[in-house]
């Protein structure tokens, strides 16, 4: 269908669509001319993607002099390939009502280990192997190398790619990593290398948040994007642990060994260095009393990551002389290594700030701040200096520079713990340095200062007036949609006690009592017996699923159950054979654990998920020192109570986990909030609104049989037939003629 937003019209590839799609397109539309950002919660299964895309590509159609991009990030390569999948058709629609003024070159980009079609680099079992592998073949020396020595093994699809030179392109289309690597074999050419120059050319790049949000890898492939662009992290609840994610490092006993060995490593080269060619290090060192900016621009091949603190200045100061020569930076390094060590060797737990850290690294070793902040440069500097291509074996090193560089940066925002042993195993002795970052608005700020518009948006936003302030921005819309429906497909309930009337809880004092762990049992069991396809149970951990599940085992509960555990193939394993145990009609149970990798990223629609259960509320380990070190700061910095912060983040996890079962608007599912807390409104009412919407009064405070009585009715309800357009007094699907007599008055309405 073809509608009219204002000045725009819209290019939408389905004959019908949903009013709140619709909305939806409205407020990003807002946004977009008020060239600012925003927060958009929109219910999953309301197509939510593709509302996005048919927007922002439309708008970008009606102002072809401006040169906006879209730049969609997502937290998988799933993802990723599903938004591509959902553009291709959007593109084909485009194209056959515009021509070829709509055509658009769209790519996903994504690691080495995804892209690489070199069959001996890709069979390397891991990412930083792969993209060790690519080195070895593709660096500059390694080809300068070949060229004098035909025994020199390189890589004949990055050889080609070079020499197409200009004309290795990717011609109009909207291209899968599949797609793409598709198009190299054919071509001959490597599928990264191609895909990472089409980036500045592309009109929609399609990758991971860390390219934007990380800055060691933001500064090497999202540096050349220009400033006109939309940015849209889309499934973005936890884009506050992503940022603090990537501004973090731990450094354990292993850290420090391997960075030991890693630096006799380099010593020796560099004494192979001296004996064969001393005039590469001295250029090296010449270069440094520049600055390192001039090192200018790099081979691609030889890019390496760049450096995890932000500001660019610090690239044009001159490297400090103490650091310049080689011998003298190993030396640094030595000093800084041992240093770690020392700190390691403790049986309490200390905390500090930045700021005292490094007045302590600076009396006891003598490394002072500036050392610190150019460490991660000079290591790169001197890794390309030394032709190391095996980076992979030099991973504890670039920890250990990386740590620095942020400890000599940052000053407010982040702490340094070092634990002796994991609190939960206090008899194994694992110490750990961790330089924790607190303030998730560092990585996030260069995004929003540098793109004109980004787009925050997920099913699980809500309370959505905090984001703003633990990312420490200023949304022109902020906005959560409700979900349309002709019949109540979603029947949330909270469940507070068992058929015996004792309250059920995972609270620390409640969750190993025998009567709230037989009634959780029980309430399993009962719904098995009424529940005809699958059931997802989510728990709040690991650790307690496996001692509730050994529980029930003893006392003859279960019987066929698919688990995950903290293993992909394994938790893969498992989730194909419940799928095919829920297709042979039998029904299953899954297992899962909220935060984990199924609650985040798979999806239970139609007959794989009709009921979800989510035992307990999910809180983070509450005695956790860094979680309490960013409490500490949140209420000190941006005034947000620790109860609020820990509500907030335990209610959109388990908004997260209840929402799979429902993933468009023809499903249905029911989702049981087991736990007596939920009862409570200020817990409640941090759920998103179009869970809210459907929790009636009465399925607020259930017993087990009430609950199985409300489960039984529902179903019922559920096999009637239904009007999938909605009554004419409420339509949930609107045809182009519906839409165009709907003035935008009264679906700003219907959306309220």
């Amino acid at each position: 269908m073809k509608f009219q937003i204002e000045d725009v019209t819209v290019y939408f590839p389905y004959d019908h669509i949903y009013p709140e799609q619709y909305c939806y397109m409205i407020e990003l539309k807002r946004t977009l001319d008020a060239k600012g950002h925003c927060l958009l919660e929109m219910p999953t299964g309301t197509g939510k993607t593709i509302a996005l895309l048919s927007l922002i590509t439309s708008y970008c159609l009606s102002k072809p002099q401006s040169p906006m991009k879209l730049i969609y990030c997502t937290r998988t390569v799933h993802e990723m390939e599903k938004t591509l999948a959902e553009l291709k058709i959007l593109h084909n629609y485009q194209i056959k009502h515009l021509g070829p003024q709509a055509r658009i070159l769209a790519i996903g980009l994504s690691s080495r280990k995804n892209l690489c079609v070199n069959p001996t680099v890709v069979a390397a079992e891991n990412r930083d192997s792969v993209d060790a592998g690519c080195r070895k073949l593709t660096a500059s020396w390694v080809r300068a190398l070949a060229s004098e020595n035909p025994d020199v093994a390189m890589c004949e699809f990055f050889e080609n790619y070079e020499k197409a030179a200009s004309a290795a392109v990717l011609p109009p289309g909207v291209y899968t990593l599949q797609e793409l690597r598709a198009f190299g074999k054919e071509k001959g050419w490597c599928p990264y290398f191609l895909a990472r120059h089409m980036v500045q050319f592309a009109n929609v790049v399609v990758y991971s948040y860390q390219y934007l949000l990380d800055p060691k890898v933001a500064g090497i492939i999202s540096k050349e994007m220009q400033k006109e662009s939309v940015v849209v992290f889309d499934e973005a609840h936890n884009i506050d642990n992503v940022c603090i994610e990537a501004l973090s490092v731990s450094v354990r006993r292993q850290t420090l060994e391997g960075a030991t060995w890693n630096l006799s490593r380099i010593s020796q080269e560099i004494d192979r260095f001296k004996a064969t060619d001393a005039s590469i290090l001295r250029a090296e060192y010449n270069r440094l009393v520049e600055g390192l900016a001039l090192r200018g621009n790099l081979p691609i091949t030889d890019n390496w990551l760049s450096n995890p603190a932000l500001p660019d200045d610090i690239l044009k100061e001159a490297v400090p002389g103490n650091i310049r020569r080689a011998e003298h930076f190993l030396h640094v390094l030595r000093r800084l290594v041992q240093y770690l060590s020392g700190r390691l060797d403790t049986e309490n737990v200390e905390k500090e700030s930045p700021v005292g850290f490094v007045a302590s690294l600076s009396s006891h070793a003598g490394i002072d701040q500036k050392t610190l902040k150019f460490c991660y440069d000079r290591l790169h500097s001197l890794m390309l200096t030394l032709e190391i291509t095996d980076t992979d074996e030099f991973l504890h090193i670039q920890t250990i520079c990386d740590f620095a560089t942020l400890v000599g940066t940052y000053g407010r925002g982040f702490s340094i713990i070092i634990e002796p042993f994991d609190e939960r195993m206090p008899h194994i002795p694992d110490p750990v340095l961790q330089l924790s970052c607190h303030d998730a608005s560092l990585a996030i700020k260069p995004v929003f200062d540098r793109f004109q518009s980004v787009l925050i948006t997920s099913g699980t936003l809500s309370p959505i007036d905090l984001y703003p302030r633990l990312l420490n921005f200023h949304p022109v819309v902020s906005r959560s949609f409700t979900m349309s429906l002709t019949r109540d497909c979603i029947c949330p309930m909270v469940l507070t006690r068992g058929s015996d009337q004792l309250p059920v809880s995972t609270k620390f004092d409640m969750r190993s009592d025998p009567g709230v762990v037989r009634n959780y049992g029980k309430l399993l069991l009962e719904m098995v017996s009424v529940v005809p396809d699958g059931i997802v149970c989510f728990f709040v951990s690991y650790s307690y699923m496996d001692g509730i599940i050994n529980t029930w085992n003893d006392s003859g509960i279960l019987k066929l159950v698919f688990i995950e555990t903290q293993d992909v193939v394994e938790t893969t394993l498992a989730l194909d054979n419940y799928r095919r145990a829920c297709d042979s009609g039998r029904g299953a149970v899954f297992f899962s654990v909220a935060r984990g990798k199924v609650a985040e990223g798979i999806d239970f629609d139609r007959h794989y998920g009709r009921l979800v259960i989510m035992i307990g509320v999910p809180f983070q380990y509450t005695l956790s020192k860094i979680l309490l070190a960013r409490l500490e700061y949140l209420r000190d910095t941006f005034q947000i109570k620790e109860g609020d912060f820990l509500t907030f983040d335990a209610l959109r996890q388990a908004a997260q986990c209840v929402g799979r079962v429902i993933r468009s608007k023809a499903d249905y599912g029911m989702m049981i909030f087991a736990d007596k807390r939920y009862s409570r409104h200020d817990k409640r009412s941090k759920l998103p609104s179009w869970i809210l919407s459907h929790l009636q009064d009465a399925n607020l405070n259930l017993s087990t049989d009430m609950a199985l009585h409300i489960a039984r009715e529902f179903l019922k309800k559920m096999a009637q037939p239904y009007d999938k357009t909605g009554s004419s007094d409420k339509k949930t699907l609107l045809s182009q003629e519906e839409l165009e007599k709907l003035g935008d008055g009264s679906m700003h309405e219907m959306s309220y």
